[in-house]
């Protein structure tokens, strides 16, 4: 595979600021690739989610440029290649009932309605959420919408999903399904949460946020389990580092 074909996001020189409140994103370069599983860690108000809204062009750099398959992300049309999670599933959610929720993407794919049904109880399966198909969205707890939320991203069959947040609301078991489907998809990945212990069995590479700026990248025990770096940027190492270090070591 060429190196061209392999790039999913390649970030240059990204700046970002909202109106009348300075710097958000300073400078961000960042490239990844097929397959990856990346994980993007950090306090508050590090950036991680405007950079997302601007992987999927709906903000737009106030400098540099972000491409997504080698193309520049505009925001001018509908990219089904590229899927967000919302870290809100109310800000995702807004059809009458879970099917159609999850339809909606294929549907403005241009796909047959026998497709956008195969697509939809796909996605559905895949979560477990099969049996809320014909539910009200509202009627719905936030562990579930959770995964109706997910199950929209994976209908359309992106080469990219971005979860911002993904464990949030989730209780145990919702999140070990989670966390077992995730690495195991086809899709390249991008997570931010702060539930450090799923970026550790998720991610093959951590990048460490903190005021708008890269702070690091690499190995994820290697940089969480550096707890003088976690601390200096607001972070905590996760209490199984050691013993999951060790693990993948021996």
């Amino acid at each position: 595979m060429s190196v061209k074909s392999s790039s999913v996001l390649k970030a240059e020189n990204v700046s970002f600021s909202y109106p009348g409140n300075g710097g958000t994103l300073h400078d961000i370069n960042l490239g990844i690739t097929r397959g990856e599983k990346v994980g993007i860690i950090g306090p508050n108000g590090a950036g991680k989610t405007t950079f997302f809204l601007l992987a999927c062009g709906i903000l737009r750099p106030v400098s540099g440029v972000i491409r997504l398959f080698e193309k520049p992300v505009t925001g001018s049309k509908f990219n089904p290649q590229a899927a967000l999670v919302f870290q809100k599933p109310d800000d995702q959610l807004f059809c009458p009932t879970v099917r159609e929720d999850v339809a909606f993407g294929p549907q403005n794919m241009g796909l047959d309605a026998q497709e956008v049904d195969r697509r939809a109880w796909e996605a559905l399966y895949k979560v477990d959420a099969a049996s809320l198909a014909e539910r009200p969205v509202h009627h719905l707890s936030e562990g579930e919408k959770r995964m109706v939320s997910i199950a929209t991203a994976l209908a359309m069959h992106p080469g990219l999903i971005i979860y911002d947040e993904p464990s949030a609301y989730l209780d145990i078991r919702t999140r070990r399904r989670l966390i077992t489907l995730m690495p195991g998809s086809a899709e390249t990945i991008i997570v931010a949460s702060h539930d450090l212990e799923l970026v550790l069995e998720v991610c093959t590479r951590v990048i460490l946020m903190d005021q708008g700026r890269i702070i690091t990248q690499g190995d994820p025990a290697g940089i969480m389990g550096d707890e003088t770096l976690m601390q200096a940027h607001g972070q905590e190492k996760p209490p199984s580092l050691v013993p999951h270090y060790y693990r993948h070591q021996h």
